[in-house]
């Protein structure tokens, strides 16, 4: 099976690897090609951009949150038929969770075989670049580096020692030198890129970067390193092993899915229609009450950037305290888990909340937590057995304080993380589970059984 597929790789964070990727996935698009993008890591906001950029969503790939055989099989499925599946790595090539570099890019592109392009910010640098390409191809065996991408170079005759250096002391060809950008065509925030519900101007500044990369990377080039693989590169079985039916009688679980609250793996929502439930969606920013439904999904976001708005929606605030009050089985994430909360304060205000639990949280200035994460289920749930091994992560600037429920119940204890207190986290409050980690329904493939499970018994209760 002809499978075209490439990694793209930095040194470090900030490098323009997600540049470099959204101008690909863009400029190959609008060639014609049917692109499949991808991002490695536990990451929402570049998934979002990527999938803009390529026209389709994009799929997240993670050898932390998920096992090899899901991982690889995820990776066949969604893959399989576009022209080319580019994967935008994270961190470093080599950066992984521990001194042996465990779930890094590096280590993602052994496991789908791609080859791997490395992007290298080349300010006040010049033949040193050869040094460091080199060591990048020597540090690991087992993967393949087929070219680098040289970014922010300087002008002409800085690209051409740049590229002369490479050449003559490596055999790893450049296929792309970029100039330096006078302001970033795509704002940052703290936590990475702006959303893309943040700023106005999204196809044009995909366009520009398109055309950037149409300008200065060699297309051709990049698509032969992608289509110089072997082609069985993972296993046939299907990602969704293990997955099982929670229900036949098609419960309906909500999905908030608005400006505020917008983080969802897509694999996710997908995992829940296959084990039986229909899904829809509905935002916190509604001016009439939400259809009926037997389960409520709130991700994560940025509750706090339209804290007013969300505040100032009491008919939806005091919907889902209801929902939740009648004992309607809901699962928060971070942002989500925020809003069931009492209030939000940000920059020195308060913002009254739901109200489904007796806490406060407050956004700071630094991060909270930041992260994978790893636990296991010590209190019963509707979402997860006791016992069961959580894989996760966190990254939240926000705080849980003033927590004032009369005995709080945490059933997920972490081993790895943060969480809501201490190393505590996933709230438990009747039916609603709560808390700052995030899952993939890939790494922990009872949730969307037990999900739809729970939805379907809270149906028959009001039959």
């Amino acid at each position: 099976m002809n499978f075209p597929r490439i990694v793209l790789a930095g040194l470090s964070g900030g490098t323009g690897k997600t540049i470099v990727s959204l101008g690909l996935c863009r400029a190959f698009r609008n060639q014609g090609f049917d692109v499949k993008p991808f991002k490695k890591g536990p990451d929402y906001i570049d998934a979002r951009w990527l999938g803009l950029a390529a026209g389709r969503y994009a799929t997240n790939l993670d050898p932390f949150l998920m096992p090899d055989d899901r991982l690889k099989a995820l990776f066949l499925e969604k893959g399989r038929g576009a022209h080319i599946s580019i994967v935008e790595g994270n961190r470093g090539l080599y950066d992984g969770k521990d001194v042996e570099g465990s779930c890094s890019t590096a280590e993602l592109a052994r496991k789908i075989k791609a080859p791997v392009i490395l992007i290298i910010d080349c300010t006040k640098m010049t033949r040193t670049v050869a040094a460091i390409v080199a060591g990048c191809k020597a540090f690991e065996e087992g993967f393949n580096l087929a070219g680098v991408i040289l970014n922010r170079t300087a002008g002409e005759r800085h690209r051409n020692i740049l590229q002369s250096s490479i050449e003559t002391y490596t055999d790893i060809p450049v296929i792309g030198m970029l100039p330096k950008f006078r302001e970033n065509p795509i704002p940052e925030r703290h936590m990475g890129l702006v959303s893309n519900t943040e700023y106005d101007a999204v196809e044009k500044a995909l366009d520009t970067l398109g055309q950037m990369a149409s300008d200065c990377i060699d297309l051709d080039a990049v698509y032969s390193i992608a289509s110089d693989v072997v082609e069985d590169t993972v296993p046939h079985e299907s990602p969704w092993t293990g997955i099982e039916v929670g229900s036949d009688e098609k419960p309906v679980i909500g999905v908030v899915r608005d400006e505020a609250i917008w983080f969802y793996y897509e694999e996710n929502l997908e995992a829940l229609r296959r084990a039986g439930a229909e899904v829809i969606e509905v935002s916190l920013f509604a001016s009439e009450p939400w259809p009926e439904m037997d389960g409520l999904y709130l991700g994560g976001g940025f509750p706090e950037t339209l804290a007013d708005e969300i505040s100032g929606n009491t008919l939806i605030r005091n919907h889902v305290r209801a929902l939740a009050d009648s004992g309607m089985p809901v699962f928060a994430e971070c942002g989500g888990f925020m809003y069931l909360g009492r209030d939000v304060e940000y920059e020195g205000r308060k913002y009254p909340m739901s109200g489904v639990l007796d806490l406060s949280t407050r956004l700071c200035k630094r991060p909270q937590g930041l992260g994978y994460t790893e636990g296991r289920i010590v209190h019963e749930n509707p979402f997860f057995p006791v016992g069961t091994t959580v894989p996760g992560h966190e990254f939240h600037y926000s705080l849980c304080v003033d927590n004032m429920e009369a005995q709080p119940v945490y059933a997920l204890e972490l081993d790895r993380g943060k969480g809501m207190a201490n190393g505590r986290d996933g709230m438990v409050h009747g039916n609603v589970y709560a808390g700052y980690n995030h899952i993939h329904a890939m790494g922990v493939p009872c949730w969307a059984g037990n999900f739809v499970r729970a939805a379907a018994e809270f149906r028959r209760s009001r039959i």
